[in-house]
């Protein structure tokens, strides 16, 4: 298939599903039970006044498409609106919360894919053998295992029982370091966030990595290899890993689209002021507008990594050429 050709199909697929998804971002949250005007008012103070005069604040008294009109006005000017709990634009309350969630997520992720994609690629060379059976009943542990449970686990032994890391926050309560002390402080915190988020990725990408590798060295490439006289080392890291990273970058450019939506188990977890506690915290308020922008925001990322995915493929599938 034509270079050119090629990229502008994906382009086009990828701008389509983001006007889709955009769409239906608006309506997602809004058939969520309760009404974000009686969230925000104190009880003591709930009466039809305040009420009313709540709703009209946030548009809330708007028919539905006059709302969409509004949000997609919104969109178009560069911003999502103001958030109901903090009255204030929900680009300030998510800008704050960005680089958290990408030190959490994006460390994690590194660690998940070099350590999960080695122990896959030895697992499968190694198949059948005691490290193949080992490891893959670990991935399956690591990949089954919830999330918030295992977090718990971390805090009860490591924090609680052990005391070597905290169990909460990103930096001490009421501290104001700065410089390195602030580096260390922040390091201490993430240990075991990252730790946590990192296990489930880990275990995902050694079974696909194993998965993937077990099939490609029965291909024939791969016998005419080891004919050739060619050591083992080399028929593994130049023709066997190469074919059977295929499945395994796709998912891991997923998986770096997430980066932008947190890990909400996690942060909430571990109360780590990232883009998931953000989610979690405006789900229970019913804070549309932030809803709304953390959603569009992990869309985004998810989409230009899929789309990264796509361009990748080019490159290293040659039937996509064909």
């Amino acid at each position: 298939m034509d270079k050119r050709r090629y990229f502008l199909k994906k382009i086009a697929n990828a701008v389509l599903t983001l006007l889709l998804v955009a769409s239906f971002n608006f309506f997602l949250f809004r058939i969520l039970p309760g009404d974000p005007a009686r969230l925000l008012l104190p009880r003591n103070k709930m009466n039809k006044e305040q009420y009313d005069k709540q709703r009209k604040l946030f548009s809330l008294d708007k028919p539905k498409w006059q709302q969409f009109i509004y949000y997609w006005r919104d969109m178009a000017e560069g911003h999502f609106g103001f958030s109901f709990a903090e009255k204030r634009p929900v680009t300030q309350v998510i800008g704050e919360r960005v680089m958290p969630t990408v030190m959490l997520v994006g460390f994690g992720t590194i660690i998940a894919t070099v350590v999960g994609m080695i122990m896959g690629v030895f697992a499968g060379w190694r198949r059948n053998g005691v490290y193949d059976v080992v490891s893959t009943n670990m991935g399956m542990v690591m990949y089954a295992m919830p999330t918030f449970w295992f977090g718990l686990l971390c805090i009860m032994l490591f924090s609680t029982k052990l005391r070597w890391f905290p169990a909460r926050g990103m930096t001490e309560a009421g501290s104001n370091v700065h410089g390195l002390a602030l580096v260390k402080s922040v390091a201490w915190h993430i240990t075991l966030p990252v730790f946590t988020f990192a296990i489930e990725y880990i275990g995902e990408y050694q079974l696909i990595m194993r998965s993937s590798l077990t099939g490609v060295v029965k291909e024939d490439f791969v016998l005419t290899a080891r004919a050739k006289g060619l050591s083992d080392n080399a028929v593994l890291w130049k023709h066997t890993v190469p074919n059977a990273m295929l499945p395994t970058v796709t998912l891991v450019m997923m998986n770096l689209g997430f980066i932008m939506s947190g890990a909400i188990l996690t942060e909430t977890v571990f109360s780590w002021p990232g883009l998931g506690l953000l989610s979690y915290t405006s789900m229970q308020s019913l804070d549309y507008p932030v809803m709304q922008g953390v959603f569009l925001l992990a869309s985004v990322a998810v989409i230009v990594a899929n789309l990264l995915a796509d361009f990748s493929y080019y490159y290293l599938d040659p039937r996509v050429k064909a």
